[in-house]
């Protein structure tokens, strides 16, 4: 249902692209302010690479308004083995629409962000063997990922220059993200193409779907500071809703983008109880990322993302995590991904049934994927796709896991636009 919706969009997309540029609407008018483009934007306010945008689509609408679109649909077969794993067939899904219009001097951009993860991975998520985060009937999930929320973002953005070199922005968001941590991995080019969340995503980005945010910051074409007052407490296994929003947690974070290659990013946050099952602990979390990109050929395009991650929670040792992911679309054909990450899991965030000693498990996991595009549509393009993955766990968690290295794997189809999109659809 899911992936037909996404196919539908993209196809759509496309004439409707090549009907506004026949009638001379395809000029796009919104200012760029300070030269900061659509196609810097990741998720929430993030920026990543020049040189490597999220492929999307963009055209003109009537009343001077720009509208880019991005969505991804993966029709999975998912395998993940050991004592600890499962087997489930479902989607995974997102669809992002951001309208642009200027607004005294300035940009303002309204943004949705839907999913139907909860009906088509369905309420639990999809098995991910070493996942921890987040609840379902009262007690925390565990080597699942949980699905997303029907409207992970529905916020408003706005830029407008103060001077010749400096700006500054607003942002508002029922639903959204605040200025803590990485662009998040679906919006981030090095894992766009890569199913499944990270494990150590609730060390990094997991503030992504916050109901309540409210930002502000400056930027100049290369920097940007901004902070946020926000939501933190994790969504609940009602999808489909609105959570109580509030704005009890507050972070902030410096962006730097040296050079068309590069976005560098560091942040802090105070969470005030994240968790709805521990209601009286409190976290403080710090980030920092490296992402660059780069094209290669006609069609395609490099990114790697170098991130890491702690949760501070009172009483506990810090717990530290390091990812290191990259994806290489190689031409209008190929496209091969990889990610290796390691993070510091207490027992009680892997849900062990027996008393232990140790305060953290280091445990990690290293995949790698390959898609095939086969159909081009429009803008959009369908690839057929497989990752395989193997995860590590302590000796002591061997038993628990069935083994000391247990394996997952997922083979997929894969609907999204083409990554160079406006390229071909302005050379059709």
């Amino acid at each position: 249902m899911a992936l037909t919706l996404a196919m539908t969009m993209l196809a759509a997309l496309g004439p409707a692209r090549l009907a506004a540029q026949h009638a001379g609407m395809m000029m796009m008018v919104t200012p760029d302010p300070l030269g900061v483009t659509m196609d810097r934007m990741g998720s929430g306010t993030t920026w990543v690479p020049d040189a490597a945008p999220i492929p999307s689509i963009h055209f003109a609408a009537p009343g001077n308004w720009d509208v880019t679109g991005h969505g991804f649909a993966f029709l999975y077969y998912d395998k993940q083995g050991g004592a600890r794993g499962d087997e489930q067939v479902g989607s995974l899904n997102w669809m992002m629409l951001m309208a642009s219009h200027s607004l005294a001097g300035g940009r303002f951009q309204a943004r949705t962000m839907l999913s139907l993860d909860a009906l088509t991975a369905t309420s639990r998520g999809y098995p991910l063997l070493l996942q921890s985060g987040e609840a379902y009937d009262g007690a925390p999930l565990h080597d699942r990922q949980h699905p997303h929320d029907l409207f992970m973002e529905l916020s408003a953005l706005y830029e407008v220059p103060v001077t010749k070199t400096v700006g500054v922005m607003l942002y508002a968001a029922p639903s959204g993200e605040p200025a803590l941590g990485p662009v998040a991995f679906m919006h981030r080019p090095s894992a766009m193409d890569n199913p499944t969340a990270p494990i150590s995503h609730h060390w990094q980005d997991a503030t992504h779907i916050t109901f309540g945010v409210l930002s502000a910051g400056i930027f100049t074409h290369s920097f940007k500071l901004e902070g946020s007052v926000f939501n933190s407490r994790e969504p609940d296994q009602h999808r489909f809703d609105f959570d109580p929003i509030r704005l009890d947690s507050y972070s902030g974070r410096v962006t730097w983008n040296p050079s068309e290659q590069w976005s560098l990013t560091g942040g802090y946050g105070f969470l005030k109880t994240p968790e709805a099952l521990n209601p009286t602990e409190s976290m403080h979390r710090v980030t920092a990322s490296v992402l660059h990109g780069a094209a290669l050929g006609a069609d395609g395009q490099w990114s790697t993302s170098l991130i890491y991650g702690a949760n501070s929670h009172p009483g506990h040792d810090v717990s530290h995590s390091v990812l290191l992911e990259s994806e290489a679309v190689f031409n209008a054909r190929d496209l091969l991904f990889t990610r290796a990450e390691v993070v510091q899991k207490s027992p009680e965030e892997l849900v062990l049934s027996t008393p232990t000693a140790s305060d953290h498990f280091t445990v990690g996991a290293a995949s790698l994927g390959y898609i095939r595009e086969v159909v081009r549509f429009g803008s959009g393009t369908l690839g057929i796709g497989a990752m395989g993955t193997v995860n590590v766990v302590p000796s002591t968690l061997s038993s628990t896991y069935g083994s000391r290295t247990p394996l997952g794997a997922m083979v997929f189809v894969r609907v999204r636009p083409f990554v160079n999109g406006m390229k071909m659809m302005g050379s059709m």
